[in-house]
């Protein structure tokens, strides 16, 4: 994982932890079946959906840890839960002296109905290509015909500044509830993990599935 402090991870396999079970205060709306390793954070309110879980990744483009679970871990998920579970990204940088383009081109994406593409795409460019300067109009161009979009409408929807500003919205709302290290996940709106093994969010998302079914 990275951290705002230290910028490095020896990148070793998938570490299974033991079932650990946080419970929240008599305060909160979170089940005490609940499984895994998690934190449930006060003062946010639960987005939840009976029947299917909505996982928010916070991470960072450059980070080699965030790219390793979006392609290994997250896929995992979404393979075993198919439909139940609604997955996005919300770029929160923690890596210094990177230009915020692959954010911006995300949150473009994302509003033309390609973000997952693109943000394979971006994985891909700077991880696997070793892209990792200016990202370009020309590399730009290619990277967007690629996911299938429209030049034209993509650059004028950066230029427009929105992007910019829902990657600020983002990176405030990570820090709201204290991100400390890429990549982080959110379930739910309120249930915060930093033990990105996929066992644990596996365990914390199926506890509250079969919480849904007995209710």
């Amino acid at each position: 994982m990275v951290t705002r402090e230290v910028a490095q991870w020896a990148l070793a396999g998938w570490a299974v932890i033991g079932v650990v079970a946080l419970w929240g205060s008599p305060a909160t709306a979170a089940s005490p079946e609940l499984k895994g390793k998690f934190e449930i954070l006060q003062g946010e309110v639960s987005t939840h959906t009976p029947g299917k879980v909505k996982l928010i990744e916070f991470a960072d483009f450059y980070c080699p840890h965030c790219h390793r679970f979006d392609g290994e871990g997250l896929a995992l998920l979404e393979k075993e839960f198919g439909n139940k579970l609604e997955s996005t990204m919300v770029g929160f940088p923690v890596i210094s002296g990177k230009l915020p383009t692959p954010f911006d081109m995300y949150e473009q994406a994302k509003m033309m109905g390609k973000g997952k593409a693109m943000k394979a795409v971006l994985f891909r460019t700077i991880h696997k290509d070793k892209i990792t300067g200016v990202l370009d109009r020309s590399l730009r161009e290619v990277l967007i015909k690629e996911v299938g979009l429209d030049l034209k409408a993509f650059e004028a929807g950066m230029a427009s500044g929105k992007p910019a500003q829902l990657f600020e919205d983002g990176r405030k709302w990570g820090e709201r509830i204290k991100v400390q290290q890429t990549p982080t996940v959110l379930l739910d709106g309120n249930i915060k993990t930093e033990t990105i093994d996929p066992e644990n969010i596996r365990l914390i998302i199926q506890s509250i599935l079969d919480g849904d079914k007995k209710k």
